[in-house]
């Protein structure tokens, strides 16, 4: 006999236990760390009580829930969302291009972490349960999107077996690129920089050599070592990077208090102090096996600092931590120097209108015929070296 399973659609990550949510987001923590910490409970929640996802801030929660029996058996973090930003797999173009033609684009629905391009399970199911759990909360997602009459639904930065399984039951399937770094077993940086073209390794040298001149030190703090004072300077840095890129910071000041209460030890913070002043910083998320960089900031510019802090720092601590990877954010073909190859990221696409998903379906498999053109012909050129000769 089939067990009923029962949806529910919640309006806060606070209204459910977070043992019985990560029993489905990170069963794999029972034994050492989360895969990524930003499905778990304490990252979602401290996104609720900080009010950076909340009301005014177009992001606003429906976690979606799956028991069995009662017992939860999968879930999603899915948003009611009245804007495109904060997203990282942009469909401005989708939206513009719906409206002009009459249509209502926003509410949509996005089943995703908040302002987080990282890789990573969005449909959280029990062990065992993948199929099952998977099944469930799409065609959930999908009834609530067709009962409030919303344009679409969008699952970003999913894994790919999530987006080759969404695709089959009839989700449109994109294709984009980011670069990370790989681990190939070195012992140190100098290992890393042997594996290099001479002319990338030199320049590498050359701009840690340049950042070095800064006139201070570079830290590297985690856990008990992050005092709040360090979130002060940090906000600073935040604020002046999110007014650049962003007009509005995503994340309030509070959230950086709930990561200090909640996820200290999941946090890398690299700052660069100057007379005992934090001038600059850089703020990294520890998975298992990877280093997820997400913000940057200065108050000080100096040459070469900013991939030192971001990419140079977070490569030593990968190498130095046993991790296998480093993911660096969103966009930025200048990582490719810097040894950040291209990887493909996967999302999945419901528009509740037939005409724009015929025409974002046709878009889609030519951007993926490009996208995976591109990630061969960067790979190619990337700054590692291919024969000996070169040196």
């Amino acid at each position: 006999m089939t067990t009923e399973i029962e949806l529910t659609a919640l309006s806060s990550l606070t209204e459910i236990d977070a043992a019985d949510w990560d029993a489905v987001a990170c069963p794999e923590a029972a034994t050492g760390r989360p895969v990524d910490p930003f499905t778990t409970h304490r990252f979602l929640a401290a996104l609720d009580r900080s009010h950076s996802t909340g009301a005014g801030t177009g992001w606003h929660p429906r976690p979606l829930i799956a028991r069995a029996a009662g017992r939860v058996i999968a879930a999603a973090p899915l948003y009611a969302k009245g804007h495109s930003q904060g997203e990282y797999i942009f469909d401005h173009n989708w939206a513009r291009a719906y409206e002009q033609a009459g249509g209502r684009y926003y509410p949509k629905l996005q089943l995703a972490v908040p302002f987080t391009p990282a890789t990573g399970r969005r449909l959280l199911t029990l062990p065992g349960l993948e199929a099952t759990g998977r099944a469930a909360l799409l065609q959930g997602a999908l009834s609530i999107a067709q009962q409030n009459h919303l344009s679409s639904l969008h699952i970003t930065f999913c894994t790919e077996e999530e987006a080759e399984a969404g695709a089959e039951m009839g989700l449109l399937h994109r294709v984009t690129q980011q670069f990370h770094w790989e681990n190939r077993g070195y012992g140190d940086f100098a290992d890393f920089l042997a594996d290099l073209s001479s002319r990338k390794r030199k320049t590498i040298r050359k701009e840690r050599e340049t950042a070095a001149a800064f006139g201070g030190e570079i830290r590297c703090l985690t856990g008990d070592q992050i005092e709040p004072q360090h979130w002060d300077a940090f906000w600073t840095f935040y604020q002046d990077t999110g007014a650049r890129k962003w007009g509005t910071p995503y994340l309030t000041r509070r959230a950086f208090s709930e990561f200090h209460a909640t996820m200290r030890d999941d946090i890398l913070l690299v700052l660069a102090e100057r007379d005992g002043q934090p001038v600059a910083g850089a703020l990294n998320f520890i998975g298992r096996d990877t280093l997820f960089g997400r913000y940057w900031g200065c108050t000080e510019d100096h040459p070469c600092l900013h991939f030192e802090l971001c990419y140079y720092q977070a490569i030593d601590w990968a190498i130095a931590n046993g991790l296998s990877r480093v993911e660096a954010g969103a966009q930025g073909e200048h990582k490719l120097a810097r040894g950040y190859l291209p990887s493909p990221v996967h999302s999945l696409h419901w528009l509740a209108d037939p005409g724009l998903s015929d025409a974002v379906e046709r878009y889609l498999v030519a951007e993926r015929e490009a996208i995976d053109e591109e990630i061969e012909v960067l790979t190619a050129y990337g700054p590692f070296r291919r024969t000996t000769s070169e040196e």
